[in-house]
């Protein structure tokens, strides 16, 4: 499937910063699945499980850009540089710069960056001091903000945002631009955000972990072990699939094998 959907004057394109295994097993990360439902989404998603049984991800951004030239916005900034917080678990270095550059977008064309979620194999690109995105704004929710205060992302993200004026905190939904809209869809984290992006009458939510794995899209109310607030994180996915699903919403996702998706008919 392209990386590419173009919605009207709107382009969101699909940048896989790198791949690799989950640190879990999938049946320990999503324990109440059941085994016909571990083979029903490896039919939907095979590339997902390898033949060994590891559970493998990519790790995704989005671009989106305005018109055929206009600026972008990033969705998520990967896994990061060898020396990123996620290097500790995560296939670093990753590749998104040069993912950039391969889709014709300088670095300096990234007007903003939306951290879905504060994880560390999202904000990996955002703000260490060879990141080529030092004039983006970074968009991120209130409630992510004061969660991850007292942890290290304070030192290592929060704080050198705040020092170079480029923390950017949202309360709930807020627009972007026209066409693109933030979505709060908390749970994974306290301010976990999706980005809803519309033209041309086709929409596509850029998901971040909304949802890890297909097994979620084929029952949304399978819990992720790594989900902060397991309830919250299932009413956001249930609610957000079923407005996806009637409005026929693509999905663009964050760890799947393929980058869009479309929720169970």
């Amino acid at each position: 499937m392209s990386a590419i959907r173009t919605l009207g004057p709107l382009t969101v394109i699909a940048l896989q910063d790198a791949e690799g295994p989950h640190f879990d097993r999938r049946e320990d990360a999503v324990p109440d699945a059941t085994p016909e439902q571990w083979a029903a989404a490896d039919e939907r998603d095979p590339t997902a499980r390898t033949a060994d049984g590891r559970w493998w991800l990519r790790f995704r951004s989005f671009a989106i850009r305005y018109g055929d030239s206009g600026p972008v916005t990033l969705v998520d900034a990967g896994i990061g540089p060898a020396h990123s917080l996620a290097a500790d678990w995560a296939p670093v270095p990753g590749r998104l710069p040069e993912e950039l550059a391969a889709a014709g977008i300088a670095a300096a064309e990234v007007e903003a960056i939306v951290l879905t979620h504060l994880h560390t194999d999202h904000i990996g690109w955002a703000v260490p001091a060879d990141s080529p995105f030092t004039n983006a704004r970074v968009l991120v929710q209130r409630a992510d903000v004061a969660a991850y205060a007292a942890a290290r992302q304070e030192e290592a993200l929060l704080r050198p945002l705040r020092e170079q004026g480029r923390l950017q905190v949202v309360d709930g939904d807020s627009e972007l631009g026209e066409g693109v809209r933030i979505i709060s869809t908390p749970g994974h984290t306290p301010g976990h955000q999706s980005v809803l992006v519309e033209g041309g009458n086709e929409s596509v939510l850029i998901t971040g972990d909304l949802l890890v794995h297909a097994v979620q899209l084929l029952d949304p109310s399978l819990g992720y072990g790594h989900d902060m607030d397991a309830r919250l994180a299932r009413e956001s996915r249930e609610a957000a699939l079923a407005t996806a699903r009637s409005r026929g919403s693509w999905l663009a996702v964050s760890h799947l094998g393929q980058p869009y998706c479309r929720t169970k008919e």
